[in-house]
């Protein structure tokens, strides 16, 4: 893959976080910066800024330590409330500001905001500009191939982002009304990127270093947006990008390594937190993490009854201890003995 550039940013590899909401926290973007992805982007954040003072907002809204370029993404469904929490995003530390028109989220699409933008072409067109107006930030947009799949109107909205100066585009291949069912189809995002002239990140289901390699011969996307098949296992991106540029597999990472990425996670989760907040949002963390282990379920249940943060370190070190040294296998979870 050829470097991409963002604006002015020119990405060390175009294996990009995808943006999760409730996953991709501070902590867990400097882990997986540190684990090889070129490029991570913030947790998504409402443009409604009368909702910012809530904790969960601002903890969303630290973007202080952040690996650079710093990439925020903004969700809603009013132009100029977008443009100004753009501008706000930029005053705190923005660097890429992410337009989010993908989450199938009812919470989000019923609020006409999201991958429910898609139906509305018109008001599409005017979040765009006012958004790309109002900063001096390169802004990017991430959408899904259509509404439904008899309304795919990828190619459209690709076009209108691209008059509107979007810098980059990831495409989701699927519709607002599939959720994240079924499979990723990747036909019309091979067609978006021959529509347009601007970077396109293709995005869905991509789980392996070799699932990868294939969805970047069959759309011809300029990189990869990596979500799901991240959260447990960050060194997906060491694994791909390394695979992508040598055609080899690297080696499944040692149970001590993983141990030494997890504890320190956790010690991530519980500074960044604080120990009631950080004890709590470990244990998915955790259970992502142990999944395929032998003994993970009931391992999983009593280790999600502890309250305390030392409970907690003690106790994956323990049951890691406990799983025979062995290289985890890259079957698409990455952790298994």
């Amino acid at each position: 893959m050829s470097a991409v550039r963002i604006g002015p940013y020119t990405l060390n590899n175009a294996l990009i976080l995808a943006p999760m909401a409730g996953v991709t926290d501070q902590p867990f973007r400097q882990l997986c910066r540190r684990m090889g992805a070129g490029l991570v982007v913030s947790e998504m954040v409402t443009s409604d800024m009368s909702l910012w003072n809530s904790r969960k907002s601002r903890m969303r809204m630290i973007h202080e330590g952040d690996p650079e370029p710093r990439s925020v993404q903004i969700a809603g469904g009013d132009a100029q409330m977008l443009a100004a929490a753009a501008r706000a995003n930029v005053e705190m530390g923005a660097q890429i500001i992410d337009i989010n028109m993908g989450c199938p989220a009812k919470k989000v699409c019923n609020k006409a905001a999201g991958s429910a933008l898609l139906k509305d072409e018109a008001l599409v067109q005017e979040i765009l500009h006012a958004v790309v107006g109002a900063v001096q930030v390169p802004v990017t947009l991430k959408i899904r191939t259509g509404w439904d799949r008899s309304n795919k109107n990828g190619i459209t909205v690709a076009k209108i982002a691209e008059q509107a100066g979007i810098s980059a585009l990831a495409v989701h291949g699927r519709t607002r009304a599939d959720l994240y069912t079924g499979e990723a189809e990747y036909d019309t995002i091979a067609a978006i990127k021959q529509a347009v002239s601007i970077p396109v990140f293709a995005n869905g289901d991509i789980d392996s270093p070799q699932k990868a390699r294939r969805v970047l011969d069959a759309t011809g996307a300029d990189g990869l947006l990596i979500g799901r098949a991240a959260q447990g296992r960050p060194w997906i991106f060491r694994e791909t990008e390394h695979y992508l540029r040598t055609g080899e597999l690297l080696p499944a990472p040692q149970l001590s390594e993983v141990e030494q990425i997890l504890l320190e996670h956790l010690t991530a989760l519980h500074a960044f937190y604080g120990d009631v907040m950080g004890v709590r949002i470990a244990r998915k963390h955790v259970g992502w993490y142990l999944a395929t282990l032998p003994g993970a379920k009931e391992f999983r249940a009593q280790f999600n009854r502890l309250e305390d943060t030392q409970a907690q370190c003690a106790n994956v070190r323990q049951f890691l201890g406990e799983c025979n040294e062995s290289p985890v296998t890259g079957d698409g979870q990455g952790v298994a003995a």
